[in-house]
């Protein structure tokens, strides 16, 4: 009988081999402070030191200037950008790592400010309210966004699969398409932020419809087996998202259609907020959805080493992606192959411009050699 903990055991994600099941989750980090928003040597290292990962999915990465919402955000829609990416899948390839570009619009979480005064996009005419930072740092509120036409969705299809053929070009493994967490193709989802009465509103398949119009753009670009996509169907009170009766059946309806897709892997996040008491939303998402979804399944939220490699012995996923931990410990598999200690992350630098709580964290050896 294997003694080896289920995460350090190898897995196939479609056409991407992986040392092991863990994951390095995207984080957004703020780092990309140049005119052209795109990765420099800072994010090399960072990327480089955390190769060790089964699979590196990057930070969330804009895939156009209309998709912005936050400072210092890398993105894919420009030269410099692609270059940039470059520089750091080659650099993790060089160290034995696999790596993924996540592909990202904001949608109505997003400013004016972001849009030189101009309302940013959504599929309805509904504000988040929720506060937000504009690019010098400053706190507003958000505004009521301009509801997309249907040239302006097909448009963004279309800057979808621009943004996935960069992404080509920079070598990346594959793209995770980042469906979640409140974001755009999230809010074509929820019965509160799409009121839309046309094909893309209303039924479970006009609600889907945009993020499929997506995958098929990002499939001209990279097949069904090197594309992977990140859902969050409990996402409650966050980021201007509430459940509704209709949430639940919808990823239901969501995930059984991907059944077809045949794609690299599914990215869940358990719930970020307490949902045990509404009665329509799920409290263990990689329970639920382990027996309706047939691919691999990649589970997210607050994981360390014992609960990963017991949700993957329990069968209720096959990879662990982790967040926070990778952050402060660069090394996390070595250190999860000895059991050995993992280092605390400071809050105060998460999305700070240098290199102090980016690239600075040592690994178990450098701490070692410190002492």
């Amino acid at each position: 009988m294997s003694t080896t903990q289920p995460l350090l055991k190898p897995i196939s994600l479609g056409a991407i081999e992986l040392k092991n099941r863990i994951v390095m989750a995207p984080l957004t980090r703020s780092r990309a402070t140049n005119e052209n928003q795109s990765p420099d040597q800072k994010h090399i290292d960072y990327y480089t030191q955390r190769a060790g990962a089964g699979l590196i999915i990057t930070e969330a990465s804009e895939i156009s200037k209309q998709a912005r919402g936050y400072a210092h955000v890398a993105g894919i829609f420009n030269e410099a950008q692609v270059e940039g990416w470059k520089n750091v899948v080659d650099s993790v390839h060089k160290e034995g790592g696999k790596i993924v570009l996540q592909l990202w619009h904001v949608g109505r979480i997003s400013l004016p400010d972001f849009h030189d005064g101009q309302l940013p996009w959504a599929p309805s005419a509904v504000n988040p309210e929720v506060e937000h930072r504009n690019p010098t740092g400053e706190k507003k509120m958000t505004v009521t966004p301009h509801a997309m036409t249907v040239e302006e969705i097909e448009q963004t299809v279309k800057d979808y699969g621009n943004a996935a053929a960069n992404a080509k070009k920079a070598g990346f493994d594959g793209v995770e398409i980042h469906s979640s967490n409140g974001y755009l193709i999230h809010q074509f989802f929820n019965n509160k932020s799409n009121l839309r009465t046309d094909e893309y509103g209303g039924s479970n398949e006009n609600k889907a419809r945009f993020f499929f119009e997506v995958l098929d753009a990002v499939k001209e670009s990279f097949p069904n087996n090197r594309i992977g996509c990140r859902l969050n169907p409990s996402l409650n009170g966050v980021f201007g998202i509430d459940g509704t009766p209709d949430t639940i059946p919808f990823f239901d309806y969501l995930i059984n259609r991907l059944n077809e897709y045949d794609l690299a892997y599914l990215h869940l996040s358990e719930p970020f907020t307490d949902v045990s008491k509404i009665d329509f939303l799920v409290s263990e998402i990689a329970k639920h959805y382990r027996p309706i979804y047939n691919g691999n399944l990649m589970i997210n939220n607050q994981f360390d080493r014992e609960s990963g490699n017991k949700v993957i012995e329990e069968g209720h996923a096959d990879l662990v992606a982790f967040g926070k931990l990778f952050i402060s410990n660069p090394d996390l598999a070595h250190r999860f192959e000895l059991k050995a200690e993992t280092a605390d992350w400071n809050m105060e630098t998460f999305y700070t411009q240098g290199r102090e709580g980016y690239t600075d964290y040592p690994t178990l050896e450098e701490e070692k050699a410190k002492n």
